[in-house]
């Protein structure tokens, strides 16, 4: 999967010096990102390279890791480390676990140019974590990879086997696993140290107690919301991050979401965004929070947003919500 650790991080990923960015590269970053859905991957890294053109050679870190991902897959070796190695050496691009992973980028790894990339990755991660409280740096790293190595494998799974096959349920088991053993572990830190932020464990480690915390049981959502809340008024955690939180929390609870961060599917494949309170005012408070606008977060959905659509579709969202619940 080449996004970085999933949508539910997006403000959380490190990226370049902020640049003039616009509508020509945010058009053909999502013209690349379409044809790398449909695995049209040469296609994909063209769109990607033709955006940063368009841009004074300039872009954001995720879109270029992510153009190396297309590149990639496409059997483009050059392309593909030209990009990693930019966002390595000008970027300090430090997420090493995700590289890793990264199914995309296996191809790669048998390239002598692979173990430069993995190097200087694993410098600037060093760098980033030099200050840091490194045992429990050390340990959200393995609770990071866990939450997400399997989750990873969700969109392909789900292609080759379908979703409700026998495959895809052995990945849910999976996931589920390591996912009590993660929240065992995070409210061990939770309870003993706090909400710590990126001060204490960095980015990435920031990123892996909120997934866990996204990913729990309702009661323990609930529990740490508070304590969330507060490192956010502190400066400890995202307040994008939050909104998910709430959102979810919200669904869980019978309520309506604020954000429309949390997405559903009907029955016949359609993904809908889920439930939510003052429709017309959502950009406002995405964009109070750090988020970007709805239109553009369910393109990667292959959906396309339209406030007064969605208030015509709500009573069968809501129908359809009823009804799984009664389940």
């Amino acid at each position: 999967m080449k996004r970085l650790l999933s949508l539910l991080t997006l403000t959380l990923v490190p990226q370049l010096a902020a640049f003039a960015q616009n509508a020509t590269y945010d058009s053909l970053v999502h013209e690349g990102e379409v044809f790398y859905d449909a695995k049209k991957y040469k296609a994909s890294g063209e769109a990607y390279a033709a955006a940063f053109k368009a841009n004074n050679n300039m872009g954001f870190t995720p879109d270029r890791y992510n153009a190396a991902c297309s590149w990639s897959q496409a059997g483009n070796a050059d392309s593909a480390f030209s990009q990693l190695l930019r966002i390595a050496k000008r970027g300090n691009y430090s997420n090493l676990n995700h590289l890793l992973v990264d199914a995309d980028l296996t191809q790669l790894h048998s390239d002598k140019r692979w173990d430069e990339v993995v190097t200087l990755v694993k410098q600037n991660k060093e760098k980033a974590e030099a200050n840091l409280n490194k045992p429990l740096v050390a340990m959200l790293d393995t609770i990071m990879q866990d939450d997400q190595k399997y989750r990873m494998q969700i969109d392909d799974m789900e292609k080759k086997y379908g979703g409700d096959s026998k495959e895809m349920k052995e990945l849910w088991r999976a996931i589920e696993r390591l996912d009590s053993i993660n929240l065992v572990k995070v409210i061990g830190i939770l309870d003993k140290y706090g909400w710590v932020g990126y001060d204490v464990v960095g980015g990435q480690g920031a990123q892996a107690l909120f997934l866990v915390v996204q990913h729990a049981d309702i009661a323990t959502q609930q529990k740490y919301l508070p304590l969330m809340r507060e490192a956010v008024k502190n400066k400890k955690a995202s307040a994008s991050a939050l909104a998910l939180l709430e959102d979810r929390v919200a669904l869980r609870t019978g309520k309506k979401q604020l954000y429309g961060s949390q997405i559903g599917r009907f029955a016949d494949g359609r993904y809908y965004v889920q439930p939510l309170e003052d429709v017309d005012n959502v950009d406002k408070r995405r964009a109070e929070v750090g988020l970007s606008p709805l239109a553009d977060y369910v393109r990667n959905w292959q959906m396309q947003w339209s406030a007064a659509d969605y208030k015509k579709q709500l009573p069968e969202i809501e129908a359809f919500e009823k009804k799984q619940s009664d389940k």
